[in-house]
């Protein structure tokens, strides 16, 4: 899956077998879609210990369009990854085919430090946030 593989490229996420296959009457209840067929995968994150939480990458067979999300959208926003360098950490989601979305920009959060972070996209346009805490 080619975003599975750009979280395990660009962010170090590891697979946790088994890759899964999922097709059925059963599928089709449980998500609302006729027909369902997907595939996936769980990645482990990024210094989670073995039983951690993982990143669930599911492609459904038939997919619909839709528009990018903004930031600003209402529901799910976007996923969060702390980075030693958001400068290389922007390069290697462009460099892996997702693109950039804000400005790198450092700020002092009075009683937690100095962040410095952007906002980018993946290749699929979902919002990433790349964080490192100065």
């Amino acid at each position: 899956m080619r975003l599975a593989g750009f979280y395990e490229r660009v962010f170090g996420c590891t697979p946790v077998p088994p890759e899964r296959r999922l097709e059925g009457e059963w599928l089709e209840r449980a998500s609302g879609v006729k027909g369902a067929r997907l595939t996936g995968v769980h990645l482990r994150l990024p210094g989670c210990r073995r039983d951690g939480p993982t990143l669930e990458i599911f492609q459904y067979e038939a997919t619909v369009p839709q528009e990018l999300p903004v930031a600003n959208r209402a529901g799910y926003g976007h996923l969060a990854f702390a980075v030693p360098d958001v400068d290389a950490a922007v390069a290697a989601v462009v460099a892996e085919g997702g693109s950039g979305l804000g400005e790198v920009v450092t700020r002092a959060i009075e009683g937690a430090g100095t962040i410095r972070f952007t906002y980018a996209r993946d290749p699929e346009g979902n919002i990433l946030e790349l964080q490192a805490w100065l």
